[in-house]
């Protein structure tokens, strides 16, 4: 983890970068309505940040800015250098970031797990032994070996979502982003799609980017960035933004459990520290206070 990118001394690289983005669609109805305004922020290469924000802040627009499904009505994104613009830099720039989306059911074309994996390799014209290596290590990262045979329309959801990430992987990109992956699952199928988003940034080193309104999730990632109507309105470390209680509120948001608790705490006289976000934090402040 990146330690809320305080390290003094280091220079952070830029992966992706947002300049001045501003975004607008046609609603049903005609009008043009403004998804992003003037968007200023950045992916640094090697960490895992959090987007979130209520339905209809602008984080899916902002995410498909990042692989160029959209590019800018105004501003510029640049993705390793390369604008997203420029329709001659696209292929390169879907090949260093990846998309998983929140329905993994749009993203299978196959009924077998291992020709689904094998899916991006084989639109990249890879030869055939290196299209099996990706894909025998895809199914590894991802603890999927024993399916691979399977239909994977047969197995549960969390599955599903985790073939979707495997068929990502397999193209081997600097980044994967991850629109909501949790957002349909079931507890267990969250917890297994968040340990394997860690483990691809932690021991792969894969930049992650998670959009995601479970706060539970975002403690885990080096930075959040808190979108709202367009905008950026908050970013930093998680226990930084989340002391931010009023604008948390005024988002609509919520607050990781262990942080409700121990401000429910705070505000009964007890002297915990506002920078609780983990069980493991709350029951040792709580251990101090003995």
């Amino acid at each position: 983890m990146l330690q809320g990118l305080k390290w003094i001394g280091v220079i952070l690289d830029k992966l992706i970068e947002t300049i001045d983005l501003s975004y607008s669609y046609r609603s049903g109805e005609g009008e043009a309505v403004r998804a992003l305004s003037r968007v200023n922020m950045a992916v640094y290469r090697g960490e895992i940040l959090a987007i979130t924000g209520r339905n209809g802040s602008g984080k899916s627009t902002l995410a498909r800015h990042f692989n160029a499904l959209l590019t800018p009505k105004e501003g510029r994104v640049l993705v390793d250098g390369l604008s997203t613009a420029d329709k001659a830099n696209t292929a390169l720039i879907r090949r260093k970031v990846g998309m998983v989306f929140q329905n993994p059911d749009n993203q299978l074309v196959s009924s077998v797990v291992e020709e689904d994996v094998a899916f991006g390799p084989e639109n990249l014209g890879l030869p055939r032994e290196e299209i099996i290596n990706r894909v025998d290590e895809a199914l590894n990262t991802m603890k999927l070996e024993t399916v691979r045979h399977e239909n994977p329309h047969h197995l549960s959801s969390g599955q599903r979502q985790q073939i979707a990430i495997a068929g990502v992987l397999a193209m081997k990109p600097e980044c994967i982003v991850l629109d909501e992956p949790t957002a349909h699952l079931d507890p267990r199928g969250r917890r297994e799609v968040l340990q394997s988003a860690l483990k691809l940034n932690r021991e792969e080193g894969i930049t992650v980017v998670l959009l995601t309104h479970f706060m539970n999730e975002v403690i885990y990632c080096d930075r959040m960035i808190v979108m709202d109507r367009g905008e950026v309105r908050a970013a930093g470390a998680p226990q930084e933004v989340f002391m931010q209680e009023e604008l948390i509120r005024e988002m609509g948001l919520d607050f990781p459990v262990a942080t409700r608790i121990a401000s429910a705490l705070r505000s009964r006289g007890y002297p915990l520290p506002p920078s609780i976000m983990q069980a493991e934090e709350l029951i040792e402040g709580i251990c101090r206070l003995k």
